[in-house]
């Protein structure tokens, strides 16, 4: 078993690589679709995980990972469990900007099983970003999908002049307001 690294290989050229990872396999596969009807001018290429970490016996046939994305149903403390445990499996490297954590089903707080405390002190910890969706509904997940390429773009080096690690401070300083 082995610790996703981010810079263990080479880039593709024009081309990026996302991983999801989460236990809804359901949910990842309509964001993975999501991701792949959008209009990018780079090749993209996604990987879903339940969890980490991922078999070393394919290490050689993945292309390097330029995104992780932690997916964690707010209606299941073990989705929250789950990606806890995966953290482990990370580079320490990655948690500059190439990580995030989105939260999955908030139109339904009512049936709230993770709290938002624990998720928020989850993304201060790992100075990652959080985001909050619901992807059961199209436009929203839509719009997910969009701001996800978006980082992706970034994370992959597609962007000139702006660096991954600016998430970190976008995120410190829209608390700060």
């Amino acid at each position: 078993m082995s610790v996703v690294q981010p810079f263990d290989k080479l880039p593709i050229p024009n081309s990026a690589a996302c991983l999801l990872v989460g236990s809804d396999e359901g949910l990842q596969q309509r964001l993975a679709e999501a991701l792949l009807l959008e209009k990018k001018s780079f090749k993209i290429s996604i990987h879903l995980a339940t969890s980490l970490p991922l078999p070393s016996e394919r290490d050689h046939l993945r292309p390097r990972i330029d995104l992780i994305v932690f997916m964690i149903d707010i209606k299941s403390k073990y989705s929250l469990e789950n990606v806890e445990a995966s953290l482990a499996y990370v580079d320490a490297s990655f948690f500059l900007g190439k990580v995030c954590f989105l939260v999955t089903g908030v139109g339904r707080v009512n049936s709230c099983s993770v709290e938002i405390s624990a998720i928020w002190k989850l993304g201060e910890a790992y100075c990652s970003p959080v985001l909050f969706c619901e992807l059961e509904l199209e436009g929203i997940r839509v719009a997910t999908a969009q701001r996800l390429l978006r980082m992706l773009q970034i994370c992959a080096g597609h962007i000139t002049g702006v660096s991954a690690l600016s998430f970190g401070l976008l995120m410190r300083n829209s608390d700060d307001n």
